[in-house]
C-alpha cells in the first residue's frame, strides 16, 4: 500500500508534539513548487541536500586534520552525518520533527572552507573590506544561489524552515510574506541541530585527537566530565583498565550530552509553557539548552581542546602551511579572474571579484585546492 504524503503530514500531526514544526504547515519555499505525491517538504529537503555537489564535496573537507592525513579522521562529512544522527535522536525523544532536525543539521556545514576553521579565518582575512566571509552564511549561499540543478530557480529552493536553521546567530529573524515580522528563536528543529554540532564536533574532536596520538588519556583526568563518564564505564566493566575503554568513553560522553539535552529541554518547554511553534520563535531565549552543570564542563572542554589540540604544532603547522596556499592562490585569481572556472566567471559582473573568487575557493577541497596551486606555482614552496 503507498503512503501518501497527507498520510505522512497527518501522521506527523497524531504523532508529534503540539509545538514541533509540522512539514504541512510549512511557510513554503521561495519558489512555489508543487507538493510531492509522497514525500513531506523536510523528506524534499533532505534528499536535495544529500545530493547537492555541495554535500558531496565535504567528503574532502578538513574537520581537524587535513584531508587524507588518515583513514580513520573525520572529515566534514563524516561530522555532518554524525550531527545529523545525534540531532535526529534528540528530535525524536521530544517528540519534534526528525525530517527537519537532520535535514538542517545536513546542510550547516556545505559552505566551509577547505582546511576547516583556519581556512575561514584565512578567506574572511581576505575578504576584509569585501563583506567578510562565514561558514553558516557561506551554506546560505550555496543553497540559495550557488548549486545550480533547477531550471526554474538558483539554488536548491529549500523550505523555509531549513533556510532558518541555517540562519546561525542571527540576532532576529524574518517571517516570509507580507503578513511577517521578526522575532527571536528559530523552529525546536533548528536549535537541536545548532546543539548537537557542538555535541558531535567537541567529543569526536576529541576522539581523532586521541586516535592521531596528540592527546594521551592521562592528560584527560584534569576535565570532570571526563572523569566521570570513565568512572561510569568502568564501574560497568569491572577489572577493566582505563585505557582499554577510551572508545566507548566517548560514545558514553555523547549520549551523556544528549541525555542531558533531552531532560533539560523538556523543563524549560514545560516552563515556557509554549504550546505551537509560533510560541516557541517569540520566545526570549532558545529552549533548547543543556544543564548549567554541563554548559560548565564543556566549556571546559572546549578551553582543553584549544589549548592541546587545535592549537597543536603537527595540526596548526600543517593547516598554516595549507593557509599560505589558499592566500596565493586567492590573490592570483583577483589578478587574473580568466583562470576562474566558466560557472564562476559567469557571476563576476554580479557578485565582484572577490565574491566570486571567495566563492569558488571556498567550494573547492582540500585536495582540489592543493593540485591547483601546484598547477599555478609549481615547484614553489608557500
Amino acid at each position: 500500500m503507498i503512503r501518501t504524503r497527507e498520510e505522512l503530514e497527518a501522521r506527523e500531526r497524531k504523532t508529534l508534539a503540539p509545538y514541533a514544526q509540522f512539514s504541512g504547515e510549512s511557510a513554503g519555499r521561495v519558489a512555489p513548487e508543487p507538493r510531492h505525491p509522497h514525500r513531506t517538504e523536510y523528506q524534499r529537503d533532505r534528499a536535495r541536500i544529500i545530493h547537492s555537489r555541495a554535500f558531496r564535496r565535504l567528503e574532502n573537507k578538513t574537520q581537524v586534520f587535513l584531508s587524507g592525513t588518515g583513514d580513520h579522521l573525520r572529515t566534514r562529512l563524516t561530522h555532518t552525518m554524525e550531527v545529523a544522527s545525534v540531532g535526529r535522536s534528540i528530535a525524536c525523544a521530544l517528540g519534534l520533527n526528525e525530517d527537519l532536525a537532520e535535514a538542517i543539521a545536513l546542510a550547516h556545514d556545505l559552505g566551509h572552507a577547505p582546511f576547516g576553521h583556519s581556512g575561514e579565518e584565512t578567506l574572511n582575512t581576505l575578504m576584509a573590506g569585501h563583506g567578510g566571509f562565514e561558514h553558516n552564511r557561506q551554506s546560505l549561499r550555496i543553497v540559495e544561489l550557488i548549486e545550480t540543478k533547477y531550471p526554474r530557480f538558483r539554488g536548491l529552493n529549500l523550505s523555509y524552515e531549513v533556510l532558518e536553521g541555517l540562519r546561525k546567530h542571527y540576532r532576529f529573524y524574518e517571517w516570509p510574506g507580507e503578513a511577517g515580522g521578526t522575532y527571536s528563536n528559530p523552529s525546536l528543529e533548528a536549535q537541536i541541530a545548532n546543539l548537537a554540532d557542538e555535541i558531535t564536533y567537541y567529543s569526536h574532536d576529541l576522539d581523532d585527537g586521541l586516535d592521531y596520538n596528540l592527546i594521551e588519556p592521562s592528560m584527560l583526568s584534569e576535565l570532570e566530565i571526563w572523569r566521570e563518564t570513565e568512572e561510569e564505564v568502568l564501574s560497568q566493566f569491572k577489572g577493566q583498565e582505563a585505557s582499554g575503554v577510551v572508545s566507548y568513553v566517548i560514545r558514553c560522553l555523547i549520549d551523556n550530552q544528549a541525555n542531558d539535552v533531552v531532560q533539560t529541554s523538556e523543563a524549560c518547554i514545560a516552563l515556557a509553557g509554549v504550546r505551537t511553534v509560533e510560541d516557541v520563535r517569540k520566545e526570549s531565549r532558545p529552549l533548547i539548552r543543556y544543564s548549567g552543570e554541563r554548559l560548565k564542563a564543556n566549556r571546559k572542554l572546549r578551553e582543553f581542546l584549544y589549548a592541546n589540540l587545535y592549537y597543536h604544532p603537527r595540526v596548526a603547522d600543517a593547516n598554516a602551511r595549507a593557509c599560505r596556499m589558499l592566500e596565493r592562490v586567492f590573490e592570483r585569481y583577483v589578478e587574473q579572474p580568466e583562470l576562474l572556472g566558466h560557472d564562476a566567471a559567469g557571476r563576476l559582473e554580479r557578485e565582484g571579484i572577490h565574491r566570486t573568487v571567495c566563492d569558488y575557493l571556498s567550494g573547492m577541497t582540500d585536495r582540489y585546492l592543493l593540485g591547483e596551486y601546484e598547477r599555478l606555482f609549481p615547484g614553489q614552496e608557500p
